[in-house]
């Protein structure tokens, strides 16, 4: 789970980054900018499920990943 955690972290930041250089290279005239952001969210809300899901069931226990 915790290798899981760590590689939605990594995406969701490659995705902040890729909106980041989209808004600088396009100067706000294309929307891929804000679809990167839409995945960002989307990526966010999923690892959030999953979690709470984790949690839920025991797969994550009360103290936390080890």
């Amino acid at each position: 789970m915790r290798i899981l955690a760590l590689l939605f972290i990594v995406f969701i930041l490659a995705s902040l980054a890729s909106a980041l250089y989209y808004l600088i290279k396009d100067k706000g005239q294309s929307d891929r900018a804000v679809k990167m952001l839409t995945i960002r969210v989307g990526l966010s809300l999923t690892l959030f499920i999953l979690l709470m899901g984790g949690f839920y069931l025991g797969i994550i226990p009360q103290t936390g990943l080890r």
